[in-house]
């Protein structure tokens, strides 16, 4: 583990944009993106965390062990559904097939949780019982586990800003996708939500929800592409203990940012408003929480990359002729 005092220096200079002299550059809440010839797309992770869809910091070496961990995944998943992944020209930095991406989020939840505004229990908790075009039973608890795992989608955005809340049944319905793709993305999405509940298993963890994202790749296929299975897409806990805590009503021990949420819950935010300041020692222990879960899913042990990041970056890019 990277010792604290190394993090607290590195809060003054973590990775917020990669500003390469590139053509075409977008930006999303973590990710910068550069379109590239021959119908490739050039990737590059912040260190920049979101939550209730708002930037609320900078993590030093976030965006190295979200580029690093889906690159794994997507090396564990390729005979589920083809990804878009290429190659690895830095740590932060991935180069990818140009695929179109679909509108629709698609979240698989195996666990009632959650303290957003799209989550579960949040909605549950509200007192609604069909949700997501789904009938729930009275006297569920918090962070109890489902028959069996359930699809979630959600617009990106939507027309206010934030993730808007969709029935499967919906996504073809409403034309957001035609109702093959839909129903091929719905079988790639439970086949690699298995795959990575098994792969947790192993690593004496339960993965409990997370999002994907789909495109379609110049070759026609549908296209695993973004992120998989990271703490930033999933939500993780340990299963050591889980069912002790649940049967005390306590939260689960977790290994993933929802620790992050449920600091700025206590504060009253939940996205709206000023966001409040929070101590360094939260991103402090969020650093560490980001390399401990690459390390125990993968087991590898994490090689931090040399700060600052850009430089680095820069030279890394350029070694391999895309700069």
């Amino acid at each position: 583990m990277i010792p604290e005092e190394k993090i607290l220096q590195l809060l003054a200079q973590p990775f917020e944009s990669a500003a390469l002299p590139l053509p075409g550059r977008s930006s999303g809440k973590v990710r910068e993106w550069y379109s590239l010839p021959d119908q490739r797309r050039l990737l590059v992770t912040t260190d920049r965390l979101s939550a209730f869809d708002r930037i609320l910091a900078a993590v030093p070496f976030k965006g190295q062990v979200l580029n690093q961990l889906s690159a794994w995944w997507f090396e564990q998943t390729r005979d589920i559904v083809a990804n878009h992944m290429l190659s690895l020209p830095d740590p932060n930095a991935l180069l990818a097939v140009e695929a179109q991406p679909f509108p629709v989020e698609v979240v698989v939840r195996g666990y009632i949780t959650g303290v957003t505004g799209t989550a579960l229990w949040y909605r549950y908790s509200l007192g609604e019982r069909e949700i997501y075009g789904y009938r729930f039973p009275n006297g569920l608890r918090k962070n109890e586990q489902l028959p069996k795992p359930i699809i979630t989608p959600t617009t990106k955005g939507g027309p206010t800003g934030h993730d808007e809340r969709l029935t499967c049944r919906e996504v073809s319905e409403k034309g957001w996708l035609d109702e093959a793709t839909w129903n091929e993305v719905q079988t790639a999405a439970l086949a690699l939500f298995r795959r990575g509940q098994q792969a947790a298993q192993r690593a004496g963890l339960i993965l409990v929800d997370t999002k994907y994202e789909f495109g379609r790749a110049p070759d026609g296929r549908v296209t695993l592409i973004d992120e998989v299975h990271t703490p930033d897409s999933s939500r993780f806990w340990k299963a050591e203990g889980y069912a002790e805590r649940f049967a005390a009503g306590q939260e689960p021990e977790n290994y993933d940012k929802e620790f992050i949420r449920l600091a700025y819950a206590e504060q009253g935010y939940r996205g709206d408003g000023p966001v409040p300041a929070m101590p360094a020692a939260l991103w402090v222990a969020a650093s560490q929480r980001y390399i401990s879960i690459y390390d125990l899913l993968t087991g590898q042990t994490f090689v931090p990359g040399e700060y600052p990041v850009a430089p680095r970056l820069s030279a890394n890019l350029k070694k391999a002729g895309l700069l």
